[in-house]
């Protein structure tokens, strides 16, 4: 029997997965890296991007994270993301009228630190449009 890797990804609001699963692709800040079963201790933040999860049916599942932190021990793989998104709960439409009220925002801006965090804010909604 091959072995398997126990992952759990927890966003803020809940547990959204938790599970043995053949591989898991995490988007690293230093890059993305695969974790199988046995991975040596790895910590690391999280860039905004795609967690791929290969299920023991071979099936994947894409979940988008916006930032965070992952965990490899020896028990496994934990994702602790700030914002996390499955990608089939996204709607193209939606997130096209996000984009388009985020870049009023970051026109409307009356401050640079204003203007900054609606630029983030911007940024990390078209990262998650180019994942669609």
């Amino acid at each position: 029997m091959a072995e398997k890797l126990k992952f759990e990804l927890v966003s803020p609001e809940r547990l959204l997965m938790s599970g043995d699963v053949k591989q898991v692709t995490v988007p690293g800040s230093e890059g993305e890296f695969g974790v199988l079963p046995s991975h040596a201790p790895v910590l690391s933040t999280l860039r905004p991007g795609i967690i791929d999860v290969v299920g023991d049916d071979g099936k994947q599942d894409r979940i988008f994270v916006r930032g965070g932190f992952a965990e490899v021990n020896p028990a496994g793989l934990t994702v602790l993301a700030e914002e996390a998104i499955h990608m089939d709960d996204l709607d193209a439409e939606a997130l096209a009228q996000q984009i388009r009220n985020a870049e009023e925002d970051v026109t409307d801006a009356t401050d640079d630190a204003k203007r900054q965090e609606a630029q983030e804010t911007l940024d990390q909604l078209k990262q998650l449009q180019s994942a669609l």
